[in-house]
């Protein structure tokens, strides 16, 4: 067995530590209570089903939806690809859709699948920021417009987009709105009663619960939304997605939403402290140090910084106290130089040179004093800049 990592973890927007709390709430539904949730003709099958219920509350509760809305899937993924598939799956073949160029690959990758099997597409620009402005989005709309996507918060540069305007707008427009709130939700406040989104992607392993299980919130308001199931067989999950539920995940889920509820003020504030502190210890050390996306509007935990006159491999190969990464988990083994920083203008060379650091609930003071370090020596280094002692003269 390898051992285990040494490093300090600060790539939590890949992915988060499962939070011990999680783990004490998943551990019963492996063994003693190991119920199918769909059985339920006897005592096992109704206490999965009712434990399954209760996580599926805990879920709603962080979004203010309600738990009728949550559709659990096997990750953001698949809720994206049944966003997208499972509403122009229900509209003519020439639909118009709409995405973001800084979307995620699991928006990206079906949206022009369905471009191919003939669906109208069109992928609006983002700003120097990363954001996309409600304007360009109503520019975009057309009388074939049937849905737009535009995720919550950019995976890489953290920037987030003003999804409320983006959503009301397509709303009054009678055009259902998805966002990809994958990054946002859990981390900073997202609240569907005061929302005109129509369909919502969330994954439990972004707010320190399980991999392999997420969610699509399909909203029940003023009008219902027709899905195309993408997984057929057995009616599971309001007959969306079938397939018998990963209870032990699904509990893990609906603690991880509860416990990331409880804490969402105190971590944001307490994240955003730790991410100040990590841009400044840097960049009072360096020079030629650029911040990428939005200046304020943020996620919390979220540091992306550009790396001036530096090869961008060597610099992330040097890192060895650090975990960091260049760029989208979903993306690393892409040469090409990462989508969200091209949209947003910034040049090749300093794109490579770019770290994405994500900080999260189990990170302290002291791993931001040994990244700060670590950065600022390895780049020093790469620059080629001799900080070695000097003798003194007399």
């Amino acid at each position: 067995m390898p051992a285990e990592p040494t490093a300090r973890y600060l790539d939590n927007h890949a992915t988060t530590r499962t939070d011990p709390r999680v783990v004490e709430s998943m551990l019963p539904f492996f063994s003693e209570r190991f119920g199918n949730a769909a059985s339920t003709g006897h005592a096992f099958g109704d206490d999965a089903a009712a434990a399954v219920e209760t996580a599926r509350a805990e879920v709603a509760e962080l979004l203010g939806a309600e738990p009728v809305e949550v559709i659990f899937t096997s990750g953001a993924t698949e809720a994206n690809n049944l966003a997208l598939k499972g509403v122009l799956g229900t509209s003519p073949t020439n639909a118009h859709l709409v995405v973001s160029t800084v979307e995620h690959p699991s928006i990206l990758d079906p949206a022009a699948r369905l471009q191919r099997d003939g669906c109208q597409l069109t992928r609006i620009p983002c700003d120097a920021d990363g954001r996309i402005d409600p304007e360009t989005v109503i520019s975009a709309l057309t009388p074939d417009t049937v849905l737009v996507s535009v995720m919550w918060a950019n995976n890489e540069v953290g920037t987030i987009n003003p999804v409320i305007d983006c959503a009301q707008a397509c709303h009054d427009r009678g055009v259902i709105f998805h966002t990809d709130a994958v990054q946002a939700a859990g981390r900073v406040p997202v609240n569907c009663r005061n929302l005109a989104v129509d369909l919502l992607s969330l994954s439990a392993h972004k707010i320190y619960g399980p991999k392999g299980i997420g969610a699509l919130i399909v909203r029940r308001g003023t009008r219902r939304i027709r899905l195309a199931p993408q997984i057929e067989g057995g009616g599971h999950e309001g007959h969306l997605r079938s397939g018998t539920l990963p209870v032990p995940l699904v509990i893990g889920f609906g603690t991880a939403c509860r416990l990331a509820r409880e804490a969402l003020e105190s971590e944001s504030n307490r994240l955003s402290g730790l991410a100040g502190t990590l841009v400044e210890g840097i960049r009072s050390r360096l020079p030629g140090v650029r911040i990428n996306g939005h200046a304020t509007d943020r996620l919390p935990g979220n540091v992306h910084l550009g790396f001036e006159g530096v090869d961008g491999d060597a610099l992330l190969a040097g890192l060895r106290q650090i975990a960091v990464s260049s760029g989208s988990a979903c993306t690393t083994a892409n040469p090409e130089p990462s989508h969200v920083l091209a949209a947003m203008g910034v040049p090749e060379a300093l794109s490579r040179a770019s770290l994405r650091f994500g900080l999260g609930r189990f990170n302290t003071e002291e791993d931001i004093a040994v990244a700060v370090e670590e950065v600022v020596t390895t780049v020093e280094r790469l620059r080629g800049v001799d900080n070695s002692p000097r003798p003194t003269v007399r």
